[in-house]
């Protein structure tokens, strides 16, 4: 069989959630499967071959075009539905698009597409004017629609395919992602001075609460800021323990997306802004050791459609706070606290519960370090290797 996979997600310079989810589960495919030929497809204008990852398996081969991506994408793909990108491939049996993208395939092949996320259709106001244009322009109810079958990455996720994109329910099915082995704690790599020298290269004090995201408001990072000021402001009234605890610095790690001013804003009106210490992108290979560092990890997100950061914090042995909503319950089972994120009282309270509760601690780190095991990168590959092996 001639298997086509839509590699564009691995041409951004810095990786985050889709791009990391591509990587892992490519390699995985191609680690289970030796005998089919694969196909992996991008388009640039420009040369980025040095910026993608190099696949070196006999049974793989990478197609470029070099087209303008404008043009590409909203004349070529858009307007004319042309090129099909199964055939400049030289005609696949299955295509694959790991993320949603203009795309426009024949119907000569069988089609897959995983979907993470509907948020921009749930949510539009936490998105900027440019990418609400684009999504509007890619037309993803139209654009699910041509394809056999829907992967969505958790049940929330499906929920949202089949009720605003009217896919039927025997064309969407759920598999998990998987959890990068590096994260997880009896996996790492990481000597004492390796630790310390991470805390230096980022400044991190002897004890924090994390969140590690994109900085975009979809992640409640200003009721976060909010739930901290009121934790720290609370702390006069408890015993010196407790105040010990709470001076705690809050460090926000990660890129800033769409929106972001309203966040750095709210940092600037806390009394406890220098306290409040943005970190921007952390270089991949450090967030084990950024997530095993910290006190507790913090994801008051309004909106996911997985949610890998609870995971990977949970696999480094760190105790996790994450909202009740979306698909994080679906993810963190009982081995997090949940908390409303619209309630920054409760936030509060977790984050004071959780730094000063030790045996809450201990079995929240137990709990979720066996919750992990249940998501492995190979059990993901093995299940999408069957899914593209499967013959009508």
């Amino acid at each position: 069989m001639k298997i086509g996979i839509d590699i564009r997600t691995l041409m951004d310079k810095r990786y985050s959630g889709v791009s990391e989810y591509t990587l892992a589960l490519v390699k995985e495919i191609l680690a289970e499967d030796k005998s089919n030929e694969y196909l992996l497809y991008y388009n640039s204008y420009r040369d980025i071959s040095e910026r993608l990852p190099k696949f070196d398996q006999p049974n793989v081969k990478i197609y470029r075009t070099k087209y303008p991506n404008k043009i590409f994408n909203y004349i070529l793909q858009k307007i004319f539905c042309w090129p099909k990108i199964d055939k400049l491939l030289g005609g696949v049996d299955v295509f694959w698009a790991p993320h949603i993208n203009f795309l426009s395939l024949s119907s000569d092949c069988r089609k897959i597409i995983t979907i993470h996320d509907l948020s921009f259709l749930r949510y539009p106001e936490y998105f900027s004017w440019r990418k609400n244009i684009w999504h509007r322009a890619l037309n993803v109810k139209k654009l699910i629609k041509q394809f056999d079958l829907v992967i969505a990455i958790s049940e929330n996720t499906r929920r949202d395919v089949v009720e605003l994109c009217g896919v039927p329910e025997e064309k969407a099915r759920v598999i998990y992602s998987g959890v990068d082995e590096r994260f997880k704690i009896f996996n790492f790599q990481f000597s004492i001075p390796k630790f310390q020298n991470i805390r230096k290269k980022y400044n991190l004090p002897e004890k924090y609460i994390l969140f590690l995201g994109t900085v975009e408001p979809r992640k409640n990072i200003v009721g976060l800021i909010q739930a901290y000021n009121k934790y720290r402001s609370q702390l006069s009234n408890v015993n010196l323990a407790c105040r010990q605890a709470g001076c705690q610095k809050l460090i926000i790690a990660g890129g800033m997306g769409w929106k972001y001013e309203s966040i750095l804003a709210e940092r600037e009106k806390s009394k406890y802004k220098n306290d409040i210490i943005f970190l921007g992108y952390v270089d991949d290979e450090d967030k084990p050791a950024l997530y095993k560092l910290a006190s507790v990890f913090v994801f008051p997100s309004f909106y996911e459609g997985f949610g890998f950061p609870p995971l990977e914090a949970m696999a480094s042995g760190t105790p996790v706070i994450a909202s009740a909503v979306s698909s994080l319950p679906e993810v963190v089972g009982e081995a997090a606290i949940l908390v409303n994120p619209f309630n920054i009282n409760e936030i509060a309270k977790a984050i004071e519960e959780v730094l000063n509760n030790q045996k809450l601690r201990e079995s929240l780190i137990a709990k979720g370090l066996k919750r992990v095991e249940k998501f492995s990168w190979e059990r993901v590959g093995k299940e999408y290797s069957k899914i593209l092996n499967f013959k009508l």
